[in-house]
């Protein structure tokens, strides 16, 4: 399929996204001074904004590549539940699966900057799993969703509580019984919970934590390939994408390896690209592409992003005059 073909085929999938999602809170100030208390700066506040965070950023990427987003998720029962919702809902994101539980609380990442550097965060916020009631509730609400149609599942796990191993279990085996793909956003707790998705895209340092090795993967390629065929064998899944910051990207799909490195890049911020990337292999997939050609397109979209200081979604037209001028 070409490129262009592709991106078009984008338009109007259906993607659930199940997973933590949070407030990324940015409080802009300057330092003139320090504290005369301790010996810390001083920030003279000035501007702050809050911006969708976790499993959200990802429903926004996939809507700037023109996918419908549902999102299920738990945030607390709380004024930032409720803010959080109201921003969803404005970015065109459904919010029919989230659902607000009493027993937690929405969360919060706050950090504070100076001249462009971040001095301090502060995370509010509980990773307890979620309960025998808010998972029955959950599932219930996810249920519903999936009745409708979806064209793909996207589980983004920050570690927050809201992918348990029972839940990923459920929504493996609640795919295969439709016929979804599952795409996957590892962290290390639940790392070999996901047994049987589709993609599984972990980058470097969450491939090495979750299957405790390490090796230098610039000395020892083979060492990477190793691993990701072992990974792969663990999970029974069809295909292991690894990001490998500055070195591009690896995909597996049981027979062959295909690495890709990474385009020249006036790099400006490697927030959120790991969320553009996951977006972009994700509808890929789901639109029929080959494993490189979900590799390629998913390395070029996160590469674009990081040209761009702090988290923002890819730019569609700029992905696809990027991929005519690689010839894609």
């Amino acid at each position: 399929m070409q490129t262009s073909a592709l991106l078009d085929a984008f338009n109007g999938k259906r993607i659930l996204v199940v997973g933590d999602v949070m407030t990324d809170t940015y409080l802009h100030g300057q330092v003139e001074r320090m504290s005369p208390e301790a010996p810390v700066p001083v920030v003279n506040l000035q501007t702050e904004e809050q911006r969708i965070g976790g499993a959200g950023n990802v429903a926004l990427n996939l809507i700037a590549l023109g996918a419908n987003a549902i999102l299920a998720s738990v945030v607390g029962n709380d004024s930032a539940g409720k803010h959080l919702q109201q921003q969803l809902q404005e970015a065109q994101i459904d919010t029919s699966g989230v659902l607000f539980s009493k027993e937690r609380k929405t969360t919060i990442k706050t950090r504070v900057l100076s001249n462009g550097k971040q001095l301090l965060r502060i995370d509010n916020e509980d990773q307890h799993d979620l309960s025998t009631a808010e998972t029955v509730a959950f599932k219930s609400q996810i249920q519903g969703i999936l009745a409708t149609g979806i064209d793909g599942i996207l589980l983004e796990d920050y570690n927050k509580g809201v992918l348990t191993e029972v839940l990923i279990e459920w929504l493996i085996d609640s795919a295969k019984k439709l016929g979804i793909p599952v795409v996957v956003d590892p962290k290390k707790k639940n790392f070999l919970a996901y047994k049987g998705c589709t993609l599984f895209k972990p980058n470097l340092k969450e491939l090495k934590e979750g299957l405790q090795i390490d090796f230098n993967f610039v000395n020892d390629p083979t060492a990477l390939a190793l691993a990701i065929e072992d990974l792969q064998k663990k999970l029974e899944c069809k295909y292991i994408f690894v990001t490998l910051s500055e070195h591009g990207v690896q995909i597996y799909d049981g027979q062959q390896q295909h690495h890709l490195p990474a385009h020249l890049r006036n790099i400006a911020d490697v927030s959120g690209a790991g969320d553009t990337v996951i977006a972009t292999a994700c509808l890929s997939l789901v639109c029929g592409a080959l494993p490189t050609q979900i590799a390629v397109l998913a390395n070029l979209a996160g590469g674009l992003v990081c040209e761009t200081p702090g988290v923002v979604s890819i730019n569609k037209e700029k992905l696809s005059a990027e991929a005519q001028q690689h010839f894609l």
